[in-house]
């Protein structure tokens, strides 16, 4: 990966977060109407904010991804390929139930939907990410991508998940997806040699 094809990533990221965010701000302005438009101009101002927020959000998510990198490049290193699949695997499945389960059993006081919703939505979007980005490449990137999508989405998310709001769960859990799945959607165009893609 060199510096043209990083800044190339860098900024289509952020476009792609700013776009998930106001899609899912105008989306529960829709639903709910939380915040009052008393002019065009609110309007404009509000979708302009979540326009920033968005860019905000791809840039964490980016952090997130070249850490995720790192780590799958250390665990190739300390264990053999198949025990480090079966190690990303086991860890996405524990996420998942964390998520679902254990916050509504041990907390009280979380939705058990509410998690359950979450988690099952977070579940759908990286195994239908995993399709695509094995349709595109090889059926071992199936479990580093479906740990990607589900394991560090939610350690990005942890945050926003003790706030317990479902509005600023949704706030960011659209655009971290949508940038989490762009990057890793691209990330073999980026590292393919240019003779291959040019080919």
């Amino acid at each position: 990966m060199n510096i043209r094809k990083w800044f190339h990533l860098f900024w289509t990221t952020l476009l792609v977060g700013s776009a998930g965010a106001v899609a899912a701000g105008l989306a529960l302005q829709g639903i709910g109407g939380a915040v009052p438009f008393t002019s065009l101009t609110d309007f404009f101002l509000y979708a302009l904010i979540l326009f920033g927020y968005g860019m905000l959000v791809s840039v964490y998510s980016q952090l997130g991804f070249f850490a995720y990198l790192i780590l799958n490049y250390m665990g190739f290193g300390v264990f053999p390929r198949k025990i480090w699949q079966y190690i990303q695997l086991a860890l996405a499945v524990i996420a998942l139930f964390d998520l679902i389960f254990l916050r509504s059993f041990v907390g009280g006081e979380r939705s058990l939907i509410s998690d359950l919703t979450l988690g099952l939505s977070i579940l759908i979007a990286a195994i239908a990410v995993a399709y695509f980005k094995v349709r595109d490449t090889n059926a071992s990137a199936w479990i580093p991508t479906f740990f990607f999508m589900t394991g560090i989405t939610i350690v990005e998310m942890i945050g926003v998940l003790r706030i317990g709001v479902d509005n600023a769960t949704l706030f960011i859990v659209v655009p971290l997806i949508a940038c989490n799945a762009f990057q890793i959607l691209r990330l073999h165009h980026i590292v393919r040699p240019a003779a291959e893609s040019s080919g």
